[in-house]
């Protein structure tokens, strides 16, 4: 069972913030459905960098993708073999026409809005 808030990574974040099991929030435009293997890969442009997250899609199937389309992805991390990190899918939707640099800078504007929270808590 997913907790209340999972946490929001940005696409390339995952590779190195984020440790197997943990719930996880993210993003990205679908470049790769394999129904056979019940996986999917999204995709999100950074620094003039693709960077690639593999999501495992059996508990959201049936699963209807459009190729090119952004997805929202919540889920848990896991390892898998063959990528470094890999997301199972809770909730896989279609968000196609998200404005995706304010998505982002929301995303950073909730982080420090909790750490500035933290703070406050830890303070008093």
């Amino acid at each position: 069972m997913l907790p209340a808030v999972a946490a929001y990574y940005l696409p390339w974040e995952l590779q190195c913030a984020v440790q197997e099991g943990e719930s996880v929030r993210t993003f990205g435009r679908l470049t790769c459905y394999e129904q056979d293997k019940s996986t999917a890969t999204l995709t999100a442009q950074h620094a003039s960098k693709d960077h690639h997250v593999v999501i495992n899609t059996s508990l959201v199937e049936p699963f209807h993708p459009i190729i090119g389309a952004q997805y929202l992805v919540v889920g848990e991390t896991e390892t898998a073999a063959g990528v470094d990190m890999m997301v199972r899918a809770r909730v896989l939707n279609c968000v196609d026409g998200v404005n995706i640099p304010r998505l982002q800078k929301a995303i950073l504007e909730q982080r420090s809005f909790f750490k500035e929270r933290e703070g406050q808590q830890n303070a008093t």
